[in-house]
């Protein structure tokens, strides 16, 4: 099957069982589409938000990994796992005998900037191998805390021995961990027995298609529903540039502010008149530096 130049965003929700690797190989495999990547892994025991890329899309693909993530976590209280999760050995560690007010006092310590110990059971290197791969040999790692913020824990429901929260955290959380420590603080244990990611960068689950249902659509169906690219990039200022400036920035070349353009240096979303056009386009991505300079930075192919 040839291969196609597709360029776009796709809202996948990635079904239960099914790596972001697999996922994303099976969309590009539906689309014909010849350069794909994902926004960062779920992993397969996780399902729900994973934006895939395609084409000119995978050059922005970069920033999604430290956008802010929601999750919608269910804990199973009273028992641990080996994992941190449903995937491990599962044993019992305690009676659940705290209340609902227990419960909200122990969650709001676990609100704000805090310290996780990353699992052993994670993608993290250590001399070039996965935590994983030590752990599934009995090696444990140790690993050195890091700091995340949780903006939010909201009690979605609490009954018997388990309970479902709405997570809003910072990127480089691992929500087993936070599930675990959340136990030993309630005194009973818990582990992570489902994970539904509902939120990141601004785009929600609301919005995505499952993978079954996206290979039911026609191609013409599915190209309809890939997002621009410019569309990972929005929480950027933009610059508009003139004729002129757009030649200069296509070519490489650099531009000093003009009057009219946002304050200050940083990355911004460039708009402008493209060659072969006279249509408003996003070209990509510039930045301005401290000597008031525009330098391009990550460009559309204009070919």
């Amino acid at each position: 099957m040839a291969k196609r130049k597709i360029d776009g965003v796709l809202l996948l929700d990635k079904p239960f069982g099914v790596s972001s690797n697999n996922a994303l190989q099976k969309a590009r495999w539906l689309l014909q589409a010849e350069k794909a990547g994902h926004t960062g892994v779920l992993d397969p025991f996780a399902t729900g938000l994973l934006p895939l890329c395609f084409g000119e899309a995978t050059k922005f693909a970069q920033r999604m990994l430290d956008a802010d993530k929601g999750y919608r976590a269910t804990l199973q209280l009273g028992q641990v796992s080996t994992t941190l999760d449903g995937e491990g050995g599962i044993s019992r560690s305690g009676e659940v005998t705290c209340d609902r007010a227990q419960l909200e006092t122990v969650l709001k310590a676990f609100t704000g900037d805090i310290e996780q110990v990353p699992p052993m059971h994670s993608a993290l290197k250590y001399q070039g191998k996965s935590l994983y791969e030590y752990a599934r040999q009995g090696v444990e790692i140790e690993r050195a805390a890091r700091a995340v913020t949780i903006y939010a824990l909201d009690i979605v429901s609490f009954e018997g021995d388990v309970l479902v929260l709405d997570v809003s955290c910072s990127k480089g959380t691992y929500v087993r961990t936070l599930a675990d420590d959340i136990g030993r603080a309630l005194g009973c244990g818990a582990y992570l027995s489902g994970l539904r990611r509902t939120r990141t960068a601004g785009f929600s689950l609301d919005e995505a298609i499952g993978l079954d249902d996206f290979g039911q659509l026609e191609m013409p169906q599915r190209e309809a529903l890939l997002m621009a690219p410019e569309t990972l990039v929005t929480d950027l200022p933009q610059i508009e540039l003139d004729t002129e400036d757009t030649d200069r920035i296509l070519h490489g070349m650099t531009v000093r502010r003009r009057s009219g353009w946002p304050d200050g240096a940083g990355l911004f979303q460039l708009y402008g008149t493209p060659q072969n056009g006279h249509n408003r386009a996003f070209l990509g991505l510039g930045e301005v530096a401290s000597d008031d300079v525009l330098r391009p930075k990550r460009l559309l192919a204009t070919a």
